[in-house]
């Protein structure tokens, strides 16, 4: 189940777990990409995150099926007093699994939410705050759950072509960018990955990272 899947990273994720053979449903606000995602054999479910009922009843369909969620939700909702979907949204889908055979659940974050705010220089931090506050909410939210997460933060997004050069890092210092399809792609690594079960971890690409310390890439 992927959550954020009309454009970015959600969509990138959706496109490399239909060509790795896994049935995908997809979870969208509106009808943009519907037929984009169709025509790569994904099902669509159209609905807002922010609505609890919604979500609830969208989990339901997977009964006594195993099955794993990953979330890009973030953003703005339709309307000014909307609140972010990046906590609210997530949220939702937490709470919507924690009674299901939910086996990974995993949240797409952002580098300099939490621990990880020391990678970035205080201008950033403060331009990104909203984002980072709600975000930081729901890292703390699928923590405290008791579901098998893996938590992932990207850098710098780029709408660039995969470089294959992406990598995981649990080290919180690291900073960089990364494409979104090199961060798909980590996504998927990890879904099948006991090793990043329960784990909170950076992700960058080799050749657009800073640090001032040696750098150990994660193996999922």
């Amino acid at each position: 189940f992927v959550a954020g899947a009309s454009r970015g990273v959600g969509f990138e994720v959706v496109k490399g777990l239909t060509r790795h053979g896994y049935q995908v449903v997809a979870l969208l606000r509106t009808d943009d990409v519907r037929s984009q995602l169709e025509s790569l054999g994904a099902s669509v479910q159209v609905g807002d995150a922010l609505d609890a009922d919604f979500v609830t009843a969208a989990m339901q369909q997977f009964g006594s099926e195993p099955f794993a969620v990953v979330t890009t939700l973030g953003g703005k909702g339709f309307t000014r007093d909307q609140p972010r979907a990046d906590y609210l949204g997530n949220r939702h889908l937490i709470d919507a699994v924690k009674s299901q055979p939910c086996q990974r659940f995993i949240l797409v974050s952002s580098i300099g939410v939490r621990e990880s705010a020391v990678a970035l220089p205080e201008p950033v931090l403060e331009t990104l705050r909203p984002a980072l506050l709600a975000k930081a909410k729901a890292e703390e939210h699928l923590i405290a759950s008791g579901l098998s997460f893996t938590i992932i933060r990207p850098g710098g997004l780029l709408s660039e072509p995969a470089t294959g050069m992406g990598m995981l890092v649990a080290d919180v210092r690291v900073a960089g960018s990364i494409t979104r399809s090199d961060v798909a792609d980590l996504v998927i690594q990890c879904l099948a990955s006991s090793e990043a079960k329960n784990q909170v971890l950076s992700a960058v690409d080799r050749d657009r990272t800073r640090s001032e310390h040696p750098i150990v890439p994660f193996i999922p």
